[in-house]
C-alpha cells in the first residue's frame, strides 16, 4: 500500500448471507472492533438488508454498499435494481462484475461497463472486479486478460469519474476455494490493473486508483498481502461475516 498516494479500502462483500436482523447484529458487533481503522470500512450487503445496515452503520465509520446494479434507470427489468433506487437509500458503494455474477448470471465485460457508468452517473462509488480463470493463468494470459477486463470496464468513464472507482483484482481460482494467490501473485496482478489505467488515463492518475485484492484473503493472510505496493486494501467475501476476522484484516490495513 502506499497511502500517501491512494485510499486503502477494505470492503466486506457479503454476498446471499444475513437477514436484516443478522447483519444489524453484525454491524453492531464490528463497529467497535473498526471504529479506529486507518482505512475506509465498507460492507457490501444483500439489496434486503441495506435499509437495516444503513440504520446499524449510522454514526459510525462503516460505509454501505449494495453487491451488484442495474444499468438502466428503470423498465422491465424483473429482479433488478437501479442505482437511483440506491442512492435513495442512501447506498455508497456498489460492487459490479464479480466473478460470481460472470459465472451463474450471464455477466459480460460489456454489462460491467454498462453497470458501472450507470453507477457513477448516479454519483456512487463503483467497486469493479476482474479476475482470470486458472486455465486463463496456466495459458499465460493473465496480464492480457486483466488489461482487457480493466480497459473494458472503464471504458467512456472520464477521469474526473475514475476518482470513484476502486478496482478489485480477483482471480477466479481464488474465490471461495481457500486457494489465496501469493503476496507477489496478487501485487502482480494488481500491477498489470495500474498499468492498464495507466495506458488509458496516464500513469500520474493510476497512482491515484485503489486496487484492491479480492480471492479468500482472510485473518491469516492479510497482513503479507497489504505488505505489497500495488496491494491497495480488499474485497472480503467470508471473513467479511465474522467481526473478528474483519476487524484483524481491517487493522493489517491500518498499519
Amino acid at each position: 500500500m502506499n497511502k500517501s498516494l491512494r485510499k486503502a479500502v477494505i470492503a466486506g462483500n457479503w454476498k446471499m448471507n444475513k437477514t436484516p436482523a443478522e447483519a444489524a447484529a453484525l454491524i453492531n458487533e464490528m463497529k467497535p472492533l473498526v471504529a479506529d481503522a486507518d482505512c475506509d470500512v465498507v460492507l457490501c450487503v444483500p439489496y434486503v438488508d441495506i435499509p437495516a445496515a444503513l440504520e446499524a452503520a449510522k454514526g459510525s465509520n462503516i460505509k454501505i454498499g449494495a453487491e451488484n446494479v442495474h444499468f438502466k434507470a428503470s423498465g422491465a427489468y424483473t429482479g433488478e435494481i437501479s442505482a437511483e433506487m440506491l442512492t435513495a437509500l442512501g447506498v455508497e458503494y456498489v460492487v459490479i462484475g464479480h466473478s460470481e455474477r460472470r459465472q451463474y448470471f450471464g455477466e459480460t465485460d460489456q454489462t460491467v461497463n454498462l453497470r458501472s457508468l450507470a453507477a457513477l452517473n448516479a454519483g456512487l462509488k463503483a467497486i469493479i472486479c476482474v479476475g482470470e480463470t486458472l486455465e486463463q493463468r496456466e495459458l499465460g494470459y493473465t496480464e492480457t486478460l486483466l488489461k482487457y477486463q480493466t480497459k473494458m470496464a472503464l471504458t467512456n468513464v472520464t477521469a474526473e469519474q475514475l476518482k470513484n472507482v476502486i478496482i478489485a483484482y480477483e482471480p477466479v481460482w481464488a474465490i471461495g476455494t481457500g486457494v489465496t494467490a501469493t503476496d507477489d501473485q496478487a501485487n502482480e496482478g494488481n500491477k498489470y490493473v495500474r498499468d492498464a489505467i495507466a495506458e488509458a488515463y496516464g500513469a500520474d492518475v493510476a497512482e491515484t486508483v485503489t486496487v484492491q485484492y479480492g480471492g479468500s484473503m482472510n485473518a491469516k493472510n492479510a497482513e503479507g498481502l497489504l505488505s505489497k505496493e500495488h496491494v491497495d486494501g480488499g474485497l472480503i467475501g467470508g471473513a467479511s461475516l465474522k467481526a473478528a476476522d474483519f476487524s484483524v484484516i481491517v487493522k493489517a490495513a491500518s498499519k
